[in-house]
């Protein structure tokens, strides 16, 4: 029993593939006599006809990656957009480079490491950006001996 040019009818009438067309089986004989549009609808209505719902698309991987984002992964150089400095603006970056610089001079005055005109001098030097890094700060107090003797 063909029921091909019933089936694209009813494709056609529910506008969907004719994959997804489903006739029920002891309904069979009534529309084997369909012919025409309306009688395929009447079938549709009476249920003997239906199509499968339309499948959807899952979101299980999308919230796989969403995990792993929150952890802090897939933030590598290839999922970057934008520019260094539209992630982290200069001036926070500056801001961060200077606090750490004035923090680690202040502990090296109140650890009588240097002496207080030295640390002044340090400090216009670190707002001037003169410094690198904090490893730049010890190696020049050391070239330039500036660092206080512990043992008077």
């Amino acid at each position: 029993m063909k029921l091909n040019n019933q089936k694209r009818i009813a494709a056609d009438v529910l506008k969907k593939g004719i994959k997804k067309i489903k006739f029920k089986t002891d309904r069979l004989s009534d529309i084997k006599e369909a012919i025409t549009r309306t009688d395929i609808r009447a079938l549709i209505i009476d249920n003997a006809i239906s199509a499968d719902p339309k499948r959807g698309i899952s979101r299980s991987r999308a919230r796989k990656t969403l995990v792993q984002k929150r952890k802090g992964r897939r933030a590598g150089s290839g999922s970057r957009k934008g520019v260094k400095t539209s992630r982290l603006p200069k001036k926070q970056n500056w801001m961060n480079h200077v606090r750490k610089q004035r923090e680690f001079i202040k502990e090296l005055r109140d650890k009588k490491l240097i002496s207080t005109l030295v640390y002044r001098n340090m400090y216009s030097k670190v707002k001037g950006g003169f410094f690198r890094s904090k490893n730049h700060i010890k190696i020049y107090l050391t070239e330039n001996r500036l660092f206080e003797d512990v043992k008077k």
